[in-house]
């Protein structure tokens, strides 16, 4: 197998090209406005270049009943579980078409020159492998290029997948919009008005997957946005920034003003966390006017270990205030949810329901997300340090498996308590201290 740069894909024209996102292989998944970005981006791209290009997305085929927010729920089907899953008591599935439907929307279309297969979590890459198994079965002697996150990220073991070349990154689009028009009807936008992040945060691949951080220009933002919303009835929009609300005055906010102006009945979500430092009562209000529907927070955790392997970007103070902006704009308690993190190599476990607590008492909506150890990043290579076998087989990285059943950070039934804690009522609000005197 051969590596493909950003020379050689400038260089084509004149192709049919075809693009998969392949099916989830795992125990649960949800659409979060789930759109395999880099791939349409590329897509875009060669499509600008005079290449013929179409794609065939095996969760979007295989969608089953609406959810909010233009979301879908997709089929699953229950699968026998890999040798590493055994001993976990949880039902496996794929989510999305099978082996045989994908070959026979393969089948139906013409021949391309080419294939594109993307790739997400790299403990998903069974269904990569069984995507270009199926690719190669129907389009026998056609080249099959792999990119994605799991490709960047897993390089070594990507390249037992079958494909022929990978592709570690993929070139700039420069203003070109999203290519929706690529769904039949799609529901929602999806926006980055940058692409990285300027932190480096111990547990995150988005500074290894791109190392510079690059806001995008305010003209460029809005012709991408414009252009996907001219691919058809399209009522939410969903940022995919890492850092949203960075330089927020001079690039966030005047892009609300142009959506308020332009598509005011459009809704706004952030399912990547918002930096809770930059959260006054001046953005709150922006946010709200501005159509948000759904916003997630960035605290990870309140005690000193989980803040300093997040960049020291929140804390307890910062986040206490970004509550009370958010609840005196007018959003609703339940809107507020708050990403904290669970099972990081070194973190102690009741700093973890303390800080479930203390987001409940201030007024948000906690959510607990187990760490994934993702190669590249400072917590890899302490998880991979204390379990050697997170650095050979990927499946390891599973969030699901990894601190309950490997690591054994988060025994099962402590892990279910913490889930547990999240959903009951909060206890009534009590003044700020800290540190925290939780019983």
């Amino acid at each position: 197998m051969t590596l493909i740069g950003d020379e050689q894909i400038r260089k084509l024209s004149g192709l049919k090209i075809l693009g998969l996102n392949p099916p989830v292989f795992d125990f649960a998944w949800f659409d979060l406005w789930s759109k395999p970005v880099g791939l349409l981006n590329l897509l875009g791209f060669l499509r600008g270049r005079g290449n013929e290009v179409r794609l065939l997305d095996c969760l979007y085929e295989a969608r089953q009943k609406p959810a909010a927010y233009g979301r879908w729920k997709v089929r699953r089907q229950e699968l026998a579980k890999p040798a590493v899953y055994r001993q976990i008591p949880r039902r496996y599935y794929r989510f999305g078409l099978g082996p045989e439907e994908l070959r026979e929307r393969l089948l139906a279309r013409t021949r391309p020159d080419l294939v594109l297969v993307t790739s997400i979590m790299t403990y998903w890459y069974p269904a990569v492998f069984e995507t270009i198994r199926v690719a190669r079965e129907v389009f026998p002697g056609l080249p099959i290029v792999l990119g994605g996150l799991y490709a960047a990220l897993c390089p070594g073991h990507a390249r037992n997948s079958g494909a022929d070349r990978l592709m570690l990154s993929a070139p700039a689009r420069g203003g070109a919009a999203l290519p929706l028009n690529l769904y039949d009807g799609p529901e929602y936008a999806l926006l980055s008005t940058s692409h990285g992040c300027p932190r480096h945060c111990q547990y995150c691949a988005s500074a290894v997957l791109t190392p510079r951080f690059q806001p995008r220009p305010l003209a460029e933002i809005t012709a991408d946005l414009d252009g996907q919303m001219a691919a058809g009835d399209i009522a939410d929009l969903a940022f995919y920034d890492d850092a949203l609300l960075w330089d927020r005055e001079n690039r966030f906010y005047p892009l609300c003003r142009y959506i308020r102006r332009k598509y005011p009945n459009l809704r706004l979500h952030s399912p990547n966390g918002l930096s809770v430092a930059m959260l006054d009562e001046e953005c709150g209000r922006i946010l709200y006017e501005s159509g948000f529907r759904t916003l997630r927070l960035s605290l990870e955790g309140i005690d000193d270990y989980t803040n300093a392997a997040g960049f020291g970007k929140s804390g307890p103070e910062k986040y206490a205030r970004a509550v009370a902006a958010l609840l005196k704009a007018g959003f609703a308690p339940e809107d507020l949810e708050t990403y904290i993190l669970a099972g990081l190599p070194g973190q102690d476990l009741n700093a973890v329901r303390s800080s479930l607590e203390f987001v409940k008492s201030v007024g948000g909506r906690p959510k607990l997300c187990e760490f994934s150890p993702i190669p590249g990043t400072r917590l890899y290579e302490e998880a991979v340090r204390d379990n050697p076998e997170v650095g050979q087989e990927p499946l390891w990285h599973n969030n699901t498996v990894y601190s309950s059943y490997l690591s054994g950070r988060i025994p099962p039934q402590k892990l279910q308590d913490l889930k547990t804690l999240c959903r009951e009522p909060a206890k009534p609000a009590r003044p700020l201290t800290w540190p925290p005197t939780w019983p």
